[in-house]
């Protein structure tokens, strides 16, 4: 199997894992005859187990290797899946999750560690924006495929798809050869103890946090987008969609441009373009203070194109700043994003009425903290 095929892969997981499963919350509420929080718990869960795992997974791979963490996580993976099948109580289902939770961290940590291991320079960052093109079709297409699995068998069967999709990433792992990196030595102590250095990078630590915050407001987005559309423009579902897929649609074009462009193009010009892209998006938005959908998704669909034209430059810049522990770099990444990312999400479900303006907000921030990050490291005489 390619190397690029089986990164992607593995970053898919997480949505995949949560995405899919959505449509079917309000079946097994009533089934189980639960209330709508205790059901919600397979999810808030399931993500805390997730970013718990996510920092654990790393330093082991930075020790013992890429290919036993990754082989151990996706076996992980489909047990879980299949637990979660056979579930007959909430509970259950509710355990097994936890047990997907850290497969899926598994897989998630180790698509960054494997494309820092794997590629290098423009290739890397061309490999990394191929993830950012296929990887937004996840949350697009995956409760749609769980629709219609709850339509035409049972809610067992998306738990089964889910089981059954690793299975390739799991003949991926068996067939990569171990790539070469610096391994960190010691018990396991020793390897948790890595951190500690890790936070002593000081470039590492700015960019990756700085960098954090830009997907906030895209995460605000997610959050918040159903009830704009739907409760305050008083949109269907279906025209819902098809907003919510054109942001999906702007990241994805991002993405692909900034493949094409990271090799005829200094990778510094594409940054601060992609950031100066997402600071007049957020402008915009705050002045049209989405007064109709279109004032609003024109704005977001820049933010997330832009956004989109970022990650992979960005992504592969912070990678750079670490030699050795790029599995624990990676996990940290990873786990910043969703922290920052859960944050905003929450913080949209608390905004009343000002969502969209929120959304703004924190896109605007997530513009200014990262080219204030590159102009410290400047003054620094770090390269940006």
């Amino acid at each position: 199997m390619p190397h690029l095929v089986l990164i992607i892969l593995l970053a898919a997981f997480p949505a995949l894992s949560t995405d899919m499963y959505l449509p079917a919350i309000p079946m097994l509420q009533e089934l189980w005859g639960v209330s709508m929080a205790a059901a919600n718990l397979s999810l808030s869960l399931f993500f805390l187990c997730f970013s718990l795992c996510l920092l654990i997974h790393g330093p082991l791979s930075d020790r013992y290797g890429r290919k036993p963490v990754l082989l151990a996580g996706v076996a992980c993976y489909v047990a879980g899946s299949l637990a979660c099948a056979g579930a007959q109580s909430l509970l259950q289902l509710v355990l097994a999750r936890l047990l997907q939770a850290a497969g899926a961290a598994a897989a998630a940590t180790l698509s960054l560690a494997l494309a820092k291991d794997l590629y290098a320079g423009h290739a890397r960052q061309k490999a990394l924006a191929w993830i950012g093109v296929i990887v937004p079709l996840c949350p697009m297409l995956a409760p749609m495929l769980g629709g219609f699995l709850l339509k035409v068998m049972s809610w067992r069967a998306i738990f089964l798809l889910q089981g059954l999709s690793a299975l390739p990433a799991l003949y991926g792992g068996l067939r990569l050869r171990e790539p070469a990196f610096e391994r960190s030595t010691g018990g396991l102590g020793a390897v948790f103890r890595r951190y500690g250095l890790l936070l002593k990078n000081g470039p590492f630590l700015v960019l990756a946090l700085a960098f954090a915050f830009m997907s906030m407001g895209f995460y605000a987005f997610i959050g918040g987008s159903a009830d704009i559309y739907i409760a305050g423009f008083g949109l269907g579902e279906e025209r819902f969609g098809l907003f919510f897929g054109f942001n999906a649609l702007g990241l994805m074009a991002g993405s692909f441009l900034a493949g094409r462009f990271c090799v005829g193009f200094d990778s510094r010009t594409i940054l601060h373009v992609s950031l100066a892209g997402i600071l007049l998006g957020a402008l915009a938005m705050l002045i049209l203070n989405g007064a109709t959908p279109a004032a609003f998704a024109l704005p977001m669909f820049a933010v997330s194109f832009f956004l989109g034209m970022n990650r992979p430059i960005s992504n592969s810049m912070i990678l750079d700043e670490v030699p050795t522990d790029v599995g624990a770099a990676s996990a940290v990444m990873t786990f910043a994003n969703f922290l920052l990312g859960a944050l905003a999400m929450e913080g949209v479900s608390l905004g009343g009425g000002g969502k969209v303006a929120l959304i703004g907000v924190l896109s605007l921030l997530g513009a200014l903290i990262p080219l204030l990050a590159l102009r410290r490291l400047r003054k620094r005489g770090r390269p940006a």
